[in-house]
C-alpha cells in the first residue's frame, strides 16, 4: 500500500474518532447544563413553597392567638350575664311541648330567628310570611357586616403588628428546616443541604449546626416578601454535594468515552505500527540490495581465482598459487563474517542466545585487540592509542562476543574515517567501586546530532550523501547494543560532526566470590 493511501485513511479515521469524541463531550456538557437548570428550577420552586408555608403558618398562628384572646374576653363578659339571666324566669311564651320560655331564651330566639318555632313566629308576628322573610334577611345582613368588620380588624392587626416582631421570633427554624426538606423531596431532590437565615441587609440570625462554606452556588429566597423591606428575611441554601449529584446523572456516558479513547489510541498505535513496518520493509529492501552488493565482491574474487587456477593455459608458479589461495581464504572469511552477523542478529531477536560467561581481564583484552587492529589503522596513516587505568579490570563477560563488540566499534571507526586525514583511535579503561568503563574514541567524520538516536537501530546506516564508499548492512551497532544489554551494561555515544565519535561502555563490577556467580 502506498504511503499516500495510508495517510489518507489515517486522516479520515482520525478525524472521525475525534469528531465522535467531541460530540460525546458536547452531549455530556449539554446534559450537565440541562440537569443543572432542572436542579435550579426545583430548588427555587421548593424555596418559594417553603417561604409560602412559613407565611401561612404565621398567619394561622396569629389567627389562633387572636381567637383565643377573643374567647377569653367573651367568657369574662358572659359570666355576669348568666347570673342576671338566671334570676329572671318570667314566661314569655311556650315551646312545642307546652313549656314556657324564660326571658333569656326569648332573647336568644329573637337574636337567632332560625331557632324560633313556626308556631311562635306566627304567634308573635301575625302579619305575613313576607315580613318574616324580610326580618330574617336583615338579621343575616347584620351578622355578615359584623363578621366582615371583625375579620378586617383581625387582618389589620396582623399586618401592622406581626411585622413589628423580630425575625428570630417570627421564624420557627426547626419547622422551616422540615418544610425545606419536605419540599425538596417533593421536587425530586434528596441530597444534603445547608441553610441560613439573615435579614435583608445581610445580618445573619441563624445558621444550621452542620453549616460549611465550600464555595458552592447559593440559592436564596425572600421571607415575608409583603412586609416592609427592613422587616423582610432571606433564607439561603447551598448543597455541598451538588456537583456530585449532577455528575451522577451523566456517569453512564463515561464508559462510552473511555472506549472511544481506547479505540483512538489503538488506531494511532496501529497507524504508527503500519508506518514502522513499512519503514522496516524499505530498510530490509535496502539491506537485501546492500547484502547482494557486498556478496558479489567476494564471490567474484573467489570465482576469478578459481578460474585462474583451472585455466591450463596459464603458467602457475608457486607464488601465484599462494596468492590465489590467499585471495580465496580472505574472501571466504569475509563471506563467513557477513553471514555470521546476519545469523547473530536473527538469533538475538528471538531471545535464544546463550552466553558463556566467565571472568576476563578487560585490560589484557583491550591490549590484544589494539595490537591486532594496529595494521588497519596504520594503513590510514594513523595509530591506535591505549590508556589503561582500570585498577580492578576483571569483568564477567562472554569473551568471544565482547571481542566482537570492540572489533565492531573499531571497524566503524575505520569505515567512517576522513578520506584525506589519518585516523587516530583511543582506547581507554577505568573503574570505580560499582562499574568498569571502556571508551573507544576516533578522529573520523563524526555523526550528526539528528542521527545519534537511531544508530543502534537494526539496518540503520548513517547517510553519507552521494558518497557510497562505506559498505555494510547497518547491523554492527545493533549487535553491539544488543550484546551489551545482555551483559547488563550500558553504552553511550558522544559525537560532533567533523570532529569524531566516542563510545563509552559501562559494565557492572562482579567479584569472583559473589554467590550469584
Amino acid at each position: 500500500m502506498k504511503k499516500k493511501t495510508i495517510w489518507t485513511i489515517a486522516v479520515i479515521m482520525g478525524v472521525s474518532f475525534l469528531g465522535l469524541l467531541l460530540l460525546q463531550l458536547n452531549y455530556i456538557e449539554e446534559m450537565a447544563d440541562m440537569k443543572r437548570e432542572q436542579f435550579d428550577e426545583s430548588v427555587n420552586r421548593a424555596l418559594y413553597q417553603a417561604s409560602r408555608n412559613l407565611e401561612l403558618n404565621e398567619t394561622l398562628r396569629f389567627l389562633e392567638d387572636d381567637v383565643n384572646r377573643n374567647e377569653l374576653k367573651t367568657e369574662q363578659h358572659v359570666q355576669p350575664v348568666k347570673k342576671t339571666v338566671t334570676q329572671v324566669h318570667q314566661p314569655l311564651g311556650t315551646n312545642s311541648q307546652g313549656e314556657a320560655y324564660t326571658s333569656f331564651e326569648s332573647k336568644m330566639v329573637q337574636s337567632n330567628p332560625s331557632l324560633t318555632p313556626k308556631a311562635m313566629i306566627l304567634r308573635n308576628d301575625s302579619s305575613s310570611l313576607s315580613s318574616t322573610r324580610r326580618r330574617m334577611q336583615e338579621i343575616v345582613r347584620n351578622r355578615y357586616v359584623y363578621q366582615k368588620a371583625l375579620l378586617e380588624e383581625v387582618v389589620y392587626n396582623m399586618l401592622y403588628s406581626a411585622s413589628e416582631r423580630p425575625l428570630s421570633q417570627r421564624v420557627n427554624f426547626k419547622l422551616l428546616d422540615q418544610d425545606l426538606k419536605a419540599e425538596m423531596m417533593n421536587n425530586g431532590i434528596n441530597i444534603p443541604y445547608h441553610f441560613s437565615v439573615c435579614t435583608q441587609d445581610g445580618r445573619e440570625i441563624y445558621r444550621c449546626p452542620d453549616y460549611v462554606e465550600n464555595g458552592e452556588e447559593i440559592y436564596s429566597q425572600v421571607l415575608f416578601r409583603n412586609d416592609p423591606p427592613n422587616r423582610m428575611g432571606v433564607v439561603k441554601v447551598h448543597f455541598p454535594n451538588m456537583n456530585s449529584y449532577i455528575f451522577s446523572s451523566i456517569r453512564f456516558m463515561i464508559p462510552s468515552m473511555i472506549f472511544t479513547i481506547v479505540l483512538l489510541v489503538t488506531f494511532i498505535f496501529t497507524i504508527v505500527t503500519i508506518f514502522r513496518q513499512k519503514r522496516y520493509s524499505e530498510i530490509k529492501n535496502d539491506f537485501i540490495n546492500n547484502m547482494t552488493h557486498e556478496l558479489k565482491t567476494p564471490i567474484a574474487s573467489i570465482s576469478l581465482a578459481a578460474q585462474m587456477m583451472n585455466d591450463k593455459t596459464l603458467t602457475k608458479s608457486p607464488k601465484m598459487i599462494e596468492h590465489l589461495g590467499g585471495v580465496v581464504n580472505d574472501e571466504t572469511k569475509r563471506l563467513r563474517f557477513l553471514v555470521e552477523k546476519v545469523l547473530q542478529m536473527s538469533m538475538y531477536d528471538r531471545k535464544k542466545s546463550v552466553l558463556k560467561m566467565k571472568f576476563v581481564d578487560l585490560n589484557e583484552m583491550v591490549e590484544n585487540i589494539a595490537n591486532s587492529f594496529t595494521l588497519r589503522v596504520e594503513h590510514t596513516g594513523g595509530k591506535v592509542h591505549t590508556d589503561i587505568r582500570a585498577q580492578e579490570s576483571a569483568v564477567y563477560i562472554d569473551e568471544m562476543h565482547f571481542q566482537n563488540i570492540i572489533f565492531n566499534l573499531l571497524d566503524n571507526a575505520v569505515k567512517y574515517a576522513k578520506p584525506d586525514k589519518p585516523l587516530d583511535v583511543y582506547l581507554k579503561t577505568w573503574n570505580n567501586n560499582e562499574h568498569l568503563y571502556l571508551s573507544v574514541r576516533d578522529t573520523g567524520r563524526g555523526i550528526k546530532r539528528e542521527n545519534l538516536r537511531k544508530i543502534f537501530d537494526k539496518f540503520y546506516r548513517v547517510h553519507t550523501g552521494n558518497i557510497h564508499d562505506v559498505k555494510g548492512f547497518g547491523l554492527g551497532l545493533a549487535y553491539v547494543k544488543r550484546m551489551i544489554d545482555l551483559h547488563g551494561g550500558e553504552i553511550k555515544v558522544d559525537s560532533e560532526y567533523g570532529q569524531g565519535t566516542k563510545f563509552t561502555i559501562i559494565l557492572p563490577v562482579h567479584r569472583e566470590n559473589d554467590d550469584e556467580l
